[in-house]
C-alpha cells in the first residue's frame, strides 16, 4: 500500500490566503445595516455574493439585485486598501514553487476581485484560477475544484485543497480531494481526509504530500476448485496476483490449501476457513473473523493492519451456486416474481454474512466485502430487484465496480464467464453472462478510485483450458480504494 502523489494544491482565497473573510464580514454588515451574529455565519461565510444578496433580500425586503450591487462595492473597496496575506501563505506558495508542484486559485468571489487579490499576492504563484464567473454552479457544490484539476491535469484524489470554511470544505471534498482546513472565523471539525490546523506557518510541501490517501488494492477472485483446472496453476495464480499489485485478495474455491500456498510464496498472512474460503494479505492480519470451520459457502473475514493505526476487516463470500437466477432467465423464462422467490437460499447466506459483520466490525470500522455470490446485482437487472445485492446495499455496503462504472450498458462488467461460450449441457445455446463477482465497502474513510475486472490473455473455451494463462473460470475484480484518516 502506498500513498497518493502530490498532484497540485488548490487554494480557498477569502480567509485561506488573504484575510479578506473579516473584510467579507464587515461589508455584509454594512450593507445588512446590522452586527451579524453566529447563526448568519452559514448564509455568509464561503458563500458567493449572489447567495447572501439572496438571503439579505428576504430579512430586508430590498431587491436581491440591488443587495448584490452593494455587496460588490463594499467588498471590492475593503479589499483594493485591506489585503493582508495570512500568516505562512506566501512561504507556502513559494515552497510549493520550488518543489515543482503546481497550485491553482478556487474561490466563490467573482472575477474582477480575484484578480485583485492575484495582483496583490502575484499571479506568478498560480498555474490556475477559478473564480464564482467561471463555473455553473460555485461552493458548496464540487464544480470549482473539479474545473481546477481539469485545468491542471490533476486527479482530485491526489490534490490537497486547503480551505477556511465548511462551505468551501464541502466542496473540495465533494469533489475527491483531501483538504486541509485552517478556519478563519467558525471552527470546522476533523474528518477522515481532513487535517484541520490553526495556520499555514508550519505547513511544508511534505507535510500536505502526508496529508493524502494511501491507496489499497482488493482483489476478489474465485479459484475455479483451487485452480487444478488449468496446468501449472498455482504459478499461474502467483503471476495474476502479483501483476494486479493487490494488497489484499478474498478468495474463494480455494480447495482448502491454496490460501497457505499463496501466502507461502508471497510472503504474506494468510487466513483460510472451512474448505472453500481464504484471504491473503501483504498486510498483517491481526484478528480471525467468523467462524474457521464454516461449511463450502458462507462467509469468512480477517481484520488487516494496513499500517501502524488503521486497520480494516476484510471479508470473502461464497454463496450457494443452484438454482441460478440467469440460467432460470434465459432458458426457462421466469418471471421477476419467481425469479426472486428462488433467491432464498443466498440471501439467507447473505444475511448471516452482514450480520457477522456488523457484529465484528461495530459503527465505525471500515469493512470490504468481496465474494461469488452466484447471483447478478439489482444495479444491472433494471426489471429484477435481486435480493442478495439489495441487502447488502441496505446494510450500508457499496458495490465499488458500479461507483466506478455506473451505466451496466456501457460497462457491464461480467465475471461470468470467461470461459463458457455456450452452456455446457452440450445444446449449444448461449451461456448467459453476467456480473455475479463484487467488492463492496461501506464507505467509512475510504472512497474508491477505480474497479476493474481482471483477465489474463485470452482463455480458450471450455473443456480445453488446460493451458490457459487465466486459471479460473471467474474473472476477478480488482478496486483500488482511497484511505483516509482522521487527523
Amino acid at each position: 500500500m502506498t500513498r497518493l502523489p502530490l498532484q497540485a494544491v488548490l487554494f480557498d482565497m477569502d480567509g485561506t490566503l488573504v484575510d479578506t473573510e473579516r473584510l467579507w464580514w464587515e461589508a455584509v454588515e454594512e450593507v445588512a445595516g446590522r452586527e451579524l451574529t453566529e447563526a448568519d455565519q452559514p448564509e455568509v461565510l464561503g458563500r458567493p455574493v449572489e447567495h447572501t444578496a439572496a438571503w439579505l433580500a428576504l430579512d430586508t425586503g430590498r431587491p436581491a439585485a440591488e443587495l448584490a450591487a452593494a455587496l460588490h462595492r463594499e467588498f471590492t473597496d475593503r479589499v483594493r486598501t485591506g489585503i493582508v496575506p495570512r500568516r505562512g501563505a506566501l512561504d507556502l506558495l513559494d515552497a510549493l514553487t520550488r518543489d515543482g508542484i503546481p497550485t491553482a486559485l478556487v474561490t466563490a468571489s467573482p472575477r474582477a476581485v480575484a484578480d485583485t487579490v492575484l495582483a496583490a499576492l502575484g499571479p506568478h504563484r498560480f498555474a490556475v484560477s477559478i473564480t464564482a464567473d467561471d463555473t455553473e454552479r460555485t461552493k458548496p457544490a464540487p464544480d470549482p475544484y473539479l474545473a481546477a484539476c481539469r485545468a491542471l491535469a490533476a486527479d482530485p484524489a491526489r490534490c490537497v485543497a486547503v480551505e477556511d470554511t465548511q462551505t468551501g470544505v464541502t466542496s473540495a471534498e465533494a469533489a475527491g480531494c483531501a483538504v486541509l482546513a485552517v478556519p478563519s472565523l467558525a471552527p470546522i471539525a476533523t474528518a477522515p481526509g481532513r487535517t484541520v490546523r490553526d495556520s499555514l506557518e508550519d505547513v511544508t510541501p511534505e507535510r500536505l504530500r502526508g496529508m493524502l490517501p494511501r491507496e489499497l488494492r482488493v482483489l476478489s477472485w474465485n479459484l475455479w476448485h483451487g485452480g487444478t483446472k488449468v496446468d501449472d496453476h498455482r504459478a499461474k495464480q502467483l503471476k495474476v496476483i502479483l501483476d494486479t499489485g493487490a494488497d489484499v485478495v478474498g478468495l474463494q474455491e480455494t480447495g482448502g490449501t491454496a490460501a497457505r500456498e499463496l501466502a507461502g510464496a508471497l510472503g504474506w498472512h494468510h487466513h483460510a476457513a472451512g474448505k472453500n474460503l481464504g484471504i491473503i494479505s501483504r498486510h498483517a492480519i491481526t484478528t480471525a473473523l467468523g467462524d474457521p470451520g464454516i461449511g463450502f459457502y458462507g462467509a469468512a473475514g480477517a481484520r488487516i493492519r494496513v499500517d501502524a493505526a488503521d486497520e480494516v476487516d476484510l471479508w470473502t463470500a461464497h454463496l450457494h451456486y443452484t438454482p441460478y437466477g440467469p440460467y432460470e432467465a434465459a432458458f426457462d423464462g421466469l418471471p421477476p416474481s419467481e425469479l426472486i422467490a428462488h433467491e432464498g437460499v443466498r440471501l439467507a447466506q447473505m444475511r448471516d454474512a452482514l450480520r457477522g459483520i456488523a457484529d465484528s466490525a461495530g459503527p465505525d470500522r471500515p469493512v470490504i466485502l468481496t465474494g461469488d455470490f452466484n447471483t447478478p446485482s439489482h444495479l444491472d437487472w433494471p426489471d429484477v430487484p435481486w435480493p442478495v445485492t439489495k441487502a447488502a446495499e441496505r446494510a450500508g455496503l457499496r458495490d465499488s465496480y458500479r461507483e466506478a462504472h455506473p451505466d451496466p450498458a456501457a460497462d457491464p462488467g461480467h465475471t461470468w464467464s470467461p470461459v463458457h461460450h455456450e452452456h455446457e449441457d452440450g445444446s449449444g445455446r448461449p451461456e448467459p453472462h453476467d456480473r455475479i463477482d463484487y467488492v463492496l465497502h461501506n464507505g467509512r474513510g475510504m472512497r474508491v478510485l477505480d474497479s476493474r475486472t481482471i483477465v489474463s490473455g485470452t482463455p480458450r473455451a471450455w473443456p480445453d483450458v488446460a493451458g490457459n494463462d487465466w486459471p479460473s473460470d471467474h474473472a476477478a475484480v480488482l478496486t483500488t480504494f482511497a484511505l483516509y484518516r482522521a487527523e
